[in-house]
């Protein structure tokens, strides 16, 4: 997908399986979540209470070659982690699992998503002595979970502790000398789900393509507000901050682009929503074209629902070069352009003198947008009508989606569709509605946020919180 879009990261964890293969476990559980996080990645292996980790900057098959997993050692339980930074910058202090070492043991965390009361949590830990290393906000939950621990029999107590203070999005797991313990924030901003192997061991994981990947057979998820334990005496869960259904809003662009299609998350395929949100696309949005296309990868699910609704047939309009590595902001708009042709080229036998619809999950500043209309109007596509499976992005994001100030955002900046049609060079724009981008995931668990579309945030936001603040970014590449 070219999009200027991001998603924090994603987590995996082990359990229960003493082996020196544990490390490669957490590698293909990566490798499945690496669409979460490109930026850096880092693996921690715990063999009763003696931690070994690596980590850098880098996709996990760069980062981890076979020697480097083998010298990580075995162990009964393991972390790993994927990330695109929203929060912290690139820096090495940044980069997940954190393994920190205090008084009562050793302790690794993985987070995916973003606090909105850090700079609060940061600032009193600093005035009572506390130095922190990164800029990240991941640190800030564990110092407060290591301030929890001190004055807690257990860490699943002090884990219960802190999340009466941390305010935001955080999907967790933490791994100690004898024990893994995720959690979720009561409102489910992101996915968190566990599975078993075959050999007994538990997973814990961002999303279920990740289980599928180390052949685990998916559990359940874990509930918003949910503490769940895993150790030698079993399982242990604590439901005393799960919520009612309706006070849930979880991040609804995961279904939108975020999670892989194979997954299932809060109870319905990904896949079939984006077929849902094509659906519904064209009935709000008809139009009479030749033939219906989607902007690989998201796109694509979306489109193939536009064009069953609409009866108008489907049909492969773009190769994406699966081999161009990461996508990076350029400096220029020729380089910008550059990079879209690098990794994307229109079939012209598919376009040539037709009508086309394209369908992509979102516009964001519209520079990548506009450069994939002109590659299939230099293929010979006669009109291009844009279609976007989402509403128009109006409104920072401040739980974990890279969605920045309202300045960057092309719906901000024109009044109308036909405005923003002209920028992008379509023949025409719809976007889905708020309405039904609710009723996409018809029949999940959950309730969805919809802030970065209408403002209304489901939990209080600081007047004073500064988005991006540590050299994060937003743009196209």
């Amino acid at each position: 997908m070219f999009n200027s879009l991001h998603e924090e990261c994603g987590v995996f964890g082990i359990f229960g399986t003493k082996t020196s293969q544990i490390a490669d476990y957490v590698y293909f559980g990566l490798h499945a979540l690496q669409h979460r996080g490109q930026e850096s990645c880092g693996i921690v292996i715990n063999s009763d209470g003696v931690f070994s980790h690596y980590k850098g900057d880098g996709l996990v098959s760069e980062i981890f070659s076979a020697e480097k997993l083998k010298a990580l050692g075995q162990g009964n339980m393991a972390l790993g982690h994927v990330r695109y930074s929203t929060t912290g910058g690139k820096d090495i202090n940044n980069i997940q699992p954190l393994v920190i070492r205090h008084i009562k043991g050793n302790m690794a965390l993985a987070h995916n998503g973003n606090l909105t009361n850090s700079e609060e949590i940061r600032k009193k830990i600093e005035l009572s002595g506390g130095i922190f290393h990164g800029t990240s906000d991941t640190e800030a939950i564990a110092y407060s979970l290591v301030a929890n621990r001190l004055t807690s029999k257990s860490t699943q107590e002090a884990v219960t502790k802190t999340m009466s203070e941390i305010k935001g999005a955080y999907s967790c797991v933490i791994i100690t000398a004898t024990s893994m313990i995720a959690f979720r924030d009561p409102n489910g901003f992101r996915p968190l789900c566990f599975g078993k192997t075959a050999d007994g061991a538990y997973c814990v994981a961002s999303e279920s393509c990740a289980l599928d990947a180390v052949g685990a057979e998916f559990v359940r998820d874990i509930a918003p507000g949910e503490i769940i334990a895993f150790s030698k005496e079993g399982i242990r869960s604590v439901t005393s901050y799960c919520p009612a259904k309706e006070k849930t809003s979880m991040c609804v662009f995961e279904f939108i682009y975020f999670a892989r299609p194979d997954s299932v998350i809060d109870g319905v395929s990904v896949h079939h929503a984006r077929i849902n949100a094509g659906r519904f696309l064209a009935k709000e949005h008809p139009v009479e074209a030749d033939t219906v296309i989607g902007v690989p990868d998201s796109g694509i699910d979306a489109a193939i629902g536009y064009a069953r609704e609409s009866g108008i047939p489907y049909g492969v309009g773009f190769i994406k070069n699966k081999y161009t590595g990461r996508s990076f902001i350029q400096p220029s708009q020729t380089q910008r352009e550059n990079t879209v042709k690098l990794k994307l080229n229109a079939i012209k036998e598919s376009v040539n003198g037709k009508r086309v619809v394209m369908v992509d999950d979102s516009i964001v500043r519209g520079t990548t947008c506009a450069g994939i209309i002109r590659l299939l109007r230099n293929a010979g596509a006669k009109e291009v009508h844009l279609r976007i499976s989402s509403p128009p992005f109006k409104h920072p994001c401040y739980f974990g989606t890279d969605i920045d100030s309202k300045e960057n955002l092309i719906a901000c900046k024109y009044n109308s569709t036909d405005q923003i049609a002209e920028v992008v060079g379509a023949d025409s724009l719809g976007y889905l509605s708020v309405d039904a981008i609710h009723k996409i995931a018809f029949g999940a668990d959950v309730c969805f946020c919809d802030s970065c579309f209408t403002g209304s945030y489901p939990i209080p936001v600081p007047d004073n919180h500064t988005k991006n603040k540590y050299d994060t970014k937003i743009g196209d590449f």
